[in-house]
């Protein structure tokens, strides 16, 4: 990459930081998403909103099971995330979503779709899959196995080799200068 692309990459770079904390501040009352955008009765649906000063917040709807409790660093730049589920008895269609933060109200809707559906966002794993341990599995289930750091044997090694390395780039550096390379 030469020096005029990589300057104009720069550029590009900077300009783009400089602008994201402006468009936040156009929209004081933030913004919000919800995924998947088109969930179905039982989905769990994920919650964001930005541009909330405080660090909680509270998503009520009569789509949701429980209300979803947000929680993050807030302010400007942070976001606010949490998830509930959908209710499983609930029929197709547009249902109301309220958002309360510290400094302001979101009022929204959300778009529930029948069973069968396709959503519109594909799902995300949002806990830990159970995929088994192979063969460590006896070796992880074991009492007497822990879990040790690097011992004096692995220190001393270490720092054998970083004042090996020191040596060969101070002796490189010598070679050079008196230019016998």
């Amino acid at each position: 990459m030469g020096p005029l692309k990589v300057t104009l990459c720069a550029g590009v770079a900077v300009v783009a930081a400089t602008l994201t904390p402006t468009a936040y501040a156009a929209n004081p009352a933030g913004g919000v998403s919800v995924t998947p955008s088109t969930p179905a009765p039982g989905a769990e649906v994920a919650l964001e909103v930005t541009g909330c000063s405080g660090k909680k917040a509270t998503a009520e709807s009569e789509a949701f099971v429980s209300d979803a409790h947000l929680v993050g660093p807030g302010g400007p730049g942070g976001s606010l995330s949490g998830e509930t589920r959908i209710r499983t008895s609930l029929a197709p269609g547009s249902y109301r979503v309220t958002i309360v933060c510290a400094d302001f109200e979101v009022k929204g809707a959300i778009k529930v779709v029948a069973a069968g559906a396709r959503p519109a966002a594909p799902a995300s794993p949002v806990a830990p899959v159970q995929a088994g341990g192979g063969g460590a599995a006896p070796l992880a289930a074991a009492d007497d196995s822990r879990v040790e750091g690097p011992g004096v044997a692995h220190t001393v090694t270490g720092l054998l080799l970083a004042g090996a390395a020191a040596v060969a780039v101070v002796l490189r550096g010598i070679r050079r200068r008196r230019g016998t390379e």
